[in-house]
């Protein structure tokens, strides 16, 4: 964390009318947790933290505690979340309010499970190599309007077909999509554009690139920016990897490059005539081509992501990558020189930013590491599974592969690792044992 004049903070909130800070951190869905502190507090906070359940790490969406080692078998221990007043920005949609994310830590050490820990160890660990990992993320999203006649009480907002990348009133009649990226500009979360996506009410919102962890801040922060400002609107924003059976899903592309200690792309190389790669930006596609099953299990972190998968969706389906070609798992962008990157389009909008950029990061450190070399690219529409692996169709397949990748493991923490397991595999076997519509709408009359 960085050394801040807390004083001088202080001062300037108070100046310019601020008398609530919200302190924030993700859990292991990515969930934003945290308090709302006054501002007279937050001196004190800065010294001893504010005190949370370690279990809240291990809450589902319904609010069950999974029974993660450090939780319920310790006895619901405190963790203590202290204010990085480095992230410190303004909250627009909140008049007076500011915001700020929360390092924790566990007995005094940072807590394990934590996954911007977790991006912060992968961060150090490309370091080791001499390399940093520059992201850009690309998040899509459904907006939905109340609907007391649908059965799950929602409707699509702007539910008409055709709207890709229309512009104005036409795709978002309410400019809703306008306003938050104009909030999102002045929380400082560096937005670069927003649009209509492929599918009706479905809007994406494209982040600057930078370091890995920043990118992770930012892109964390996005997501609960969306979901609040959509509220503010009597809507709801759900990031659900495939909210609707007749509608695509909604995708969390990465655009990873690689810098050297100076600060300079090395992923690309323009001596190299086949496709103008270095050998490292080969190894570390070949590092995510590797890992890929393993890393599905992060990227796509829910039952319902695997509905996202299959042919012709350009949603990947198997392990396979390509020169500017978007029905490959990693795309390499036509662009060279100090834009050379490649996107990693594996991952779905339900992950959490920490954990998908921590996990692609750890196969690009194992990549660079052993020197691996990838495959021939694809050539031409992909999707034939004569030609490269399938990626893992469900979750707990998913699950098993990360737990058998001990190498990704081990650069991740074992710990989380573990904890995210255990976390996954319960949401796994909860949903067994649940009676869904379709079942009964497929059974009931005839059997």
């Amino acid at each position: 964390m960085a050394h801040v004049d807390v004083s001088g903070v202080l001062a300037d909130l108070r100046s310019r009318g601020i008398d609530v800070i919200r302190v924030s951190y993700p859990d292991l869905i990515g969930t934003d947790r945290g308090r709302d502190v006054l501002l007279e507090e937050l001196e004190s906070v800065m010294g001893h933290g504010i005190a949370f359940c370690r279990a809240v790490y291990h809450t589902s969406p319904m609010g069950d505690v999974v029974p993660v080692s450090g939780g319920l078998d310790k006895g619901l221990p405190d963790i203590s979340a202290k204010p990085d007043l480095s992230t410190l920005t303004d909250l627009p949609w909140e008049p007076g309010a500011a915001w700020c994310l929360a390092d924790t830590s566990a007995e005094g050490s940072p807590a394990e499970e934590s996954p911007r820990e977790v991006a912060r160890r992968v961060s150090a660990k490309l370091g080791e190599l001499g390399l940093g990992a520059v992201i850009g993320p690309e998040l899509e999203f459904y907006l939905l309007e109340e609907d007391a006649t649908s059965s799950n009480g929602w409707k699509r907002y702007a539910d008409a077909p055709g709207n890709v990348y229309v512009v104005g009133r036409k795709g978002d009649p309410r400019g809703v999509l306008l306003s938050m990226l104009r909030y999102m500009r002045d929380a400082a979360l560096q937005v670069t554009a927003a649009n209509h996506e492929f599918c009706a009410g479905q809007f994406e919102i494209n982040l600057n690139h930078s370091e890995l962890v920043d990118a992770a801040d930012r892109a964390f922060r996005m997501k609960s920016a969306v979901q609040e400002i959509a509220r503010h609107e009597g809507m709801l924003a759900t990031f659900m990897a495939k909210p609707f059976n007749d509608e695509g899903g909604s995708g969390f592309h990465l655009h990873v490059s690689l810098v050297d200690e100076d600060g300079t792309n090395v992923f690309g190389d323009p001596d190299h005539e086949s496709d103008g790669l270095s050998a490292t930006g080969r190894a570390a596609i070949a590092g995510v081509l590797k890992h890929a099953p393993a890393l599905a299990a992060i990227l796509n972190p829910t039952i319902n992501s695997y509905k996202r998968f299959g042919p012709d969706t350009l949603a990947p389906w198997l392990i396979d990558w390509g020169l500017d070609n978007r029905s490959a798992m990693v795309r390499i962008p036509p662009e060279r020189g100090g834009a050379a990157r490649m996107e990693v389009r594996l991952g779905d909008a339900t992950a959490n930013p920490y954990l998908a950029m921590a996990a692609v990061g750890a196969a690009i450190y194992l990549g660079v590491r052993d020197k691996l070399e990838p495959p021939a690219p694809l050539e031409g529409y992909g999707y034939d599974p004569e030609s490269a692996p399938m990626l893992p169709q469900s979750l707990p397949e998913a699950l098993d592969a990360l737990e058998a990748d001990t190498e990704l493991q081990e650069v991740l923490g074992e710990y989380f690792v573990e904890a995210f397991l255990t976390y996954k595999r319960n949401e796994v076997e909860r949903f067994s044992r649940f009676i869904t519509d379709w079942e009964f709408r497929e059974y009931a009359y005839h059997l």
